[in-house]
């Protein structure tokens, strides 16, 4: 499986098996780092990281990994370049592209990725975008297996906000690996249309399905894995939470919903997660909405079956996977 040189926007570009060849390989990364086995075999290279958005864990995980492979690091935060802003998207990709070997970029429209690729002569990864967010898409598929054991087959349960990065790349992740998706939610949060219709002709080829449903007892009986994401995404508008939260605290992950699913049903969630009131954006919406938690209860969080922070650390490896095989480290 030859990657290198392949640009990584998101998962629609990528073959079932071209995906099950990253997570392979990520798999495979994790287990020698675990093993104190140490291999830099892009050494002498270097990669730009783009952050219009900041983030925790994608920063992280692309400056581990690329050391971890041997690779320099520049990081470049929403006032650290001039993209977009003195400096065209095209103008900034045949820039970094002469002095990088890869650019990674976070951001909002996946039109301004999509950009970067179309002018680089490098590899481009996108690190979320409004639209999709492919890397945390590996880290995901890579937690339910090395949970559950498999991947096609497995019943998966999106509650929230399905209209963007996370419920559009969970249902294209799932489609294309014989995953059984269904986004739980109010019928105007579900994924566009065409979209969806896109991701059941993929569910027909892998043997998965797609469903979209506005009963949570019904979406979520039995469901193999729950998962959810903040209810505001950043750079939205304070103003929409009241809205959200009225139209999505039914689609809250709790006890119950747990209950209702299979007995060795996992939760997860791409973090940050708004559970507790030890966050500033969490003791405001406290404040202004008498709110403890949002989205899943502290409980569910903090339970056994929480696999977040296994699901957070295989950022890391997924990402090493998508830069070795895109550069042509591995094959």
């Amino acid at each position: 499986m030859d990657l290198t040189g392949r640009d990584f926007l998101t998962l629609k570009d990528y073959t079932p098996a071209e995906i099950e060849f990253l997570i392979d390989l990520a798999a495979e990364l994790k287990d020698k780092k675990k093993r104190g086995i140490v291999e830099q075999p892009l050494i002498g290279k270097n990669v730009a990281l783009i952050f219009e958005k900041t983030s925790t864990r994608t920063r992280c995980s692309f400056e581990v990994a690329a050391h971890d492979l041997g690779m320099g690091t520049t990081y470049l935060d929403p006032k650290g370049s001039q993209i977009g802003k003195k400096e065209s998207i095209a103008d900034t990709a045949r820039v970094l592209a002469g002095m990088y070997d890869g650019i990674e970029y976070r951001g909002f429209g996946q039109e301004i990725v999509e950009d970067l690729a179309k002018y680089s002569k490098v590899p481009v990864w996108n690190g979320l975008t409004n639209e999709y967010h492919p890397t945390q898409m590996l880290a995901d598929m890579l937690t339910v297996r090395e949970k559950l054991g498999k991947l096609k087959g497995v019943k998966f349960v999106y509650m929230g906000d399905a209209r963007y990065n996370m419920g559009n790349s969970l249902m294209i992740a799932c489609s294309k690996l014989g995953l059984h998706f269904t986004a739980c939610t109010s019928k105007e949060y579900f994924p566009a249309a065409e979209l969806v219709a896109q991701c059941e002709q993929w569910a027909k080829e892998s043997g998965g399905s797609v469903t979209l449903s506005e009963d949570v007892n019904t979406a979520t009986k039995d469901a193999d894995v729950i998962y959810t994401d903040v209810w505001v995404s950043m750079g939205e508008p304070d103003e929409v939470w009241e809205e959200r939260i009225k139209a999505l605290s039914p689609y809250q992950v709790n006890s119950a919903v747990m209950k209702n699913a299979s007995e060795n049903a996992i939760f997860m969630h791409c973090l940050p997660a708004f559970h507790d009131l030890k966050t500033t954006i969490g003791a405001q919406i406290h404040e202004k909405f008498g709110l403890d938690e949002m989205e899943v209860t502290d409980e569910v969080f903090e339970s056994e079956q929480s696999v977040v922070f296994d699901e957070a650390e295989n950022r890391m490896h997924t990402i090493k996977a998508v830069m070795a095989a895109t550069l042509g480290a591995y094959k």
